[in-house]
């Protein structure tokens, strides 16, 4: 049993494929199938609508805008040229920089552990104040 009122004819005219699933291209809103439904596959005059891009500099992970007709390289190459925030020195900043206040441990921990009775920096393994001989007020160190 056929069903002719089913599926939709491929709108590339090299193809003419009658597919049972189309799919309807958003920039130009013709019909395709799977085969040519990318913007370059079907060779779309609007994809420029859709198919929007933002340049990211290379050194200081900026996005760049870029107006319609200009070249993103030439932007992004005049971005680095110009006015790019790029701090050579940043890349060897240290990430590692709390001490642990442990007599003897030398451990160092990328964010701050402060104990909350004494106020003093640890590092994960003497962060509880039984761990650091806390010396705070003298609440009781455990709920348990």
């Amino acid at each position: 049993m056929e069903l002719p009122g089913l599926g939709e004819h491929c709108s590339e005219r090299t193809c003419k494929q009658l597919d049972f699933l189309p799919l309807k291209c958003d920039a130009c809103g013709e019909v395709f199938c799977k085969d040519h439904i990318r913007y370059d596959d079907h060779k779309c005059s609007s994809a420029y609508k859709k198919n929007v891009q933002v340049p990211v500099c290379p050194l200081c992970n900026v996005p760049i805008p870029v107006q319609k007709g200009e070249i993103p390289d030439i932007v992004v190459g005049a971005h680095m040229d110009q006015d790019c925030k790029y701090n050579p020195a940043q890349q060897k900043q240290r990430i590692f920089t709390n001490k642990c206040l442990k007599p003897g441990c030398k451990r160092k921990e990328m964010m701050k552990v402060v104990c909350e009775q004494c106020g003093g920096n640890f590092c994960i393994k003497h962060r509880h104040p039984l761990d650091h001989d806390c010396k705070g007020s003298s609440h009781p160190t455990s709920k348990a």
